[in-house]
């Protein structure tokens, strides 16, 4: 189903198949996480992985939730950007022999991701307010808390110590 499908008549319509397209996007992405853990090199990076994996498994819940709150089945659908976004990280880390400047183009394959999920939570958020729906708005603004929160630790983390290192 594309985004002018005919099966997107309505709002509601819409926020079902991009929670769909969240959905999908993050169960791509844990089964992406224990590649991104075994390939970095940092400790810390490692570690961010591994409780990113832990959270993704959260927002998966949490996704399934607003799914069954909003009497509808949850099942993902096909999303070619967050598909786009593993394969290049998944290209560009299997291109880089220096570990430093792998663990740099990690975070970066990993921010990337994160953007991603910030923008559809966001979209979704407010979707769910304008349809009535403030209980699922609100479960769905745990996952973006979360991802905003990783999101500044891997900058932090980026800027403060991988990406000094990779430049060396």
């Amino acid at each position: 189903m594309g985004l002018f499908s005919k099966d997107i008549k309505t709002m509601d319509d819409l926020f079902v198949h991009t929670l769909r397209d969240i959905y999908y996007a993050e169960k791509q992405i844990l089964k992406a996480l224990p590649k991104m853990i075994d390939k970095a090199t940092s400790t810390e990076l490692k570690n961010g992985f591994e409780k990113h994996r832990k959270e993704t498994e959260d927002h998966i819940s949490n996704v399934e939730e607003v799914f069954r709150m909003h009497g509808t089945e949850a099942k993902g659908v096909d999303c070619p950007a967050i598909d786009g976004i593993i394969q290049e990280a998944e290209e560009v880390a299997g291109e880089v022999e220096d570990k430093q400047v792998l663990d740099a183009a990690l975070i970066a394959a990993a921010q990337a991701v994160e953007h991603y999920e910030m923008t559809r939570y966001g979209t979704l958020i407010t979707w769910a307010q304008q349809l009535g729906r403030n209980d699922c708005a609100d479960v769905l603004k745990r996952n973006l808390t979360q991802e905003k929160a990783t999101d500044e630790k891997l900058t932090q983390l980026a800027k403060n110590r991988i990406n000094v290192a990779a430049a060396e």
